[in-house]
């Protein structure tokens, strides 16, 4: 080293700075194949387990029409839900054969009997609702949905954690709350769609606290993954997160200010709607893109080694 190089800050790096690459240009992790099925499964599946929650709440409050509504809305969801599911699997055959097992550590095994104690608990509880009929078992049913509800709205965030996919595993702490909370708005959103505002009282208090529940979990997560979290500030994925963000709280404001006008309150509930929808799309995108760039693969595992932490073991993106 020369003086001269000394004066000007010390010695000069004789090693280019490190990129992240692989071995031919590969991704280290395989991008899921997953089409736009599976984020439509995990939006309807999300709304149908808090409309249940909803309508049990809603009926025991005294709020018929939103129960009725509520109720009629999460069969719904979830009969497409299960479409959607069926259509990426190939054979309904397949899901059928997931029932063979039950195993605690597979978050798909869970959340495939989770699916079939709910659905027909759902199934139930509506068709009680719009026909009139045995009104007792159609109570049973709907307290059945309502508490496996919220596992059917936050399985899929747990799903999708645990997985190699980097955005996904760095956001693991985060994702069953923004699941959750996006769940909540969706479903008080649908309610006032439904309802008219008067009796749509609890769905808006439902769908403010889902909005908030989902916006904090935004924060958190960008603010604990740091660069670690750029796929989902960037491109496609930033894009759809950040409409979902807008969607969220525009639709959270309107519900509040609605309180008494039909019409703000029904664009408040679409707007909740869409939001919930866009942002699950956007969590799909964001782990698309962390799995094509190797450096969303490498640099986490390299903090985490400096932290002595164990590595998670790549178990792939759909598993």
């Amino acid at each position: 080293m020369t003086a001269g190089a000394g004066r000007r800050g010390g010695e000069q790096p004789m090693v280019p700075v490190a990129d992240f690459t692989s071995y031919y240009g590969k991704p280290v992790v395989k991008e899921t194949v997953w089409g736009p099925d599976i984020p439509a499964y995990f939006f309807l599946g999300g709304l149908a387990g808090a409309s249940s929650s909803l309508a049990a709440a809603a009926q025991l409050s005294g709020h018929a029409e939103l129960a009725r509504a509520a109720k009629a809305g999460a069969a719904g969801a979830i009969s497409l839900s299960m479409v959607a599911l069926v259509h990426d699997l190939g054979r309904p055959a397949r899901f059928v054969n997931m029932l063979r097992v039950f195993k605690v550590t597979s978050p798909m095994s869970v959340g495939t009997w989770v699916l079939s104690a709910y659905t027909p608990c759902a199934m139930a509880a509506a068709a009680s609702a719009l026909s009139g009929k045995l009104p007792r078992a159609g109570l049973a049913a709907t307290c059945g949905a309502a508490v496996v509800g919220p596992a059917v709205a936050a399985y899929t965030s747990v799903l999708l954690a645990d997985t190699a996919t980097p955005a996904w595993y760095s956001a693991r702490r985060e994702l069953p709350y923004l699941f959750v909370g996006s769940a909540a708005s969706a479903a008080g959103g649908l309610g006032l769609c439904a309802v008219t505002p008067e009796g749509a009282r609890p769905a808006a208090r439902l769908a403010i606290a889902g909005a908030a529940v989902e916006l904090a979990a935004e924060w958190l997560l960008d603010r604990r993954l740091g660069p670690s979290g750029e796929p989902y500030r960037t491109g496609r994925a930033g894009a759809l997160m950040r409409a979902g963000r807008r969607l969220a709280a525009g639709g959270a404001v309107a519900a509040l200010a609605g309180r008494r006008h039909r019409v703000l309150s029904s664009a408040s509930g679409a707007a909740l709607l869409a939001g919930s929808a866009v942002t699950r799309f956007g969590v799909i995108e964001a782990g698309r893109a962390s799995a094509r760039d190797p450096k969303y693969t490498v640099a986490p595992q390299r903090e985490r080694l400096g932290q002595h932490e164990q590595p998670p073991s790549i178990i792939g993106a759909g598993a």
